[in-house]
C-alpha cells in the first residue's frame, strides 16, 4: 500500500527543539520504521517544502541538517509532484471543503500518487475523499487503517 506523509509528520521524525517534542519525534520515527519496510511511502513535494520552512524558521536548523533531511526525504519516499491538473483538483477540494490550499494541495497530491492514506496531525482525522483516508498518526486511538498496516 502507498502511504503519503504530511509535512507536521516529517518535521516531528526531525524533532524539535525541546524535550516536549521528543515522545512525538519518537513515535514518528517508530511509525516511520515499522512503515517502511512494507509500504510504498510517498511524500508530496508541498510537504516537503512546508518542512523546510518549519525546519530552517521556527526550529532554527543549520541549513546544511535542512538539506540533509530533506535529502534522506527525497532518497526515503517517492516524490509527489505538485503538476497543474494537481493545483486544479486542490483548487475544488479547498472550494468544496473549506480547506486551506496548501493542505488540499497535499492532498491531491496524494491522491495522484494513488495513495489510499495520508498521515497528518494538522488535517481532520478520519476525513475521506476520493478514496484517501486522513489518519492522525498521533491520536489516542489508533486509526483501523494505520493499526491493520502495523500488523
Amino acid at each position: 500500500m502507498r502511504i503519503a506523509f504530511d509535512s507536521n509528520v516529517l518535521i516531528s521524525m526531525a524533532g524539535g527543539n525541546s524535550p516536549a517534542d521528543e515522545p512525538k519525534a519518537i513515535r514518528a520515527r517508530q511509525l516511520f520504521t515499522r512503515l517502511v519496510a512494507d509500504q510504498q511511502l510517498v511524500v508530496p513535494v508541498q510537504a516537503l517544502g512546508e518542512a523546510y520552512r518549519v525546519l530552517s524558521g521556527k526550529f532554527r536548523f543549520p541549513a546544511p541538517l535542512v538539506t540533509q533531511v530533506l535529502t534522506e526525504w527525497e532518497t526515503s519516499f517517492e516524490v509527489a509532484p505538485t503538476s497543474s491538473s494537481v493545483m486544479r483538483e486542490a483548487v475544488a477540494l479547498a472550494i468544496e471543503h473549506r480547506l486551506q490550499i496548501w493542505d488540499a494541495v497535499i492532498l491531491a497530491a496524494a491522491v495522484d500518487a494513488d495513495c489510499p492514506a495520508l498521515l497528518s496531525e494538522d488535517m481532520q482525522d478520519g476525513f475521506i475523499w476520493r478514496g484517501l483516508t486522513v489518519i492522525n498518526p498521533f491520536a489516542d486511538r489508533v486509526h483501523p487503517v494505520l493499526a491493520s498496516l502495523l500488523e
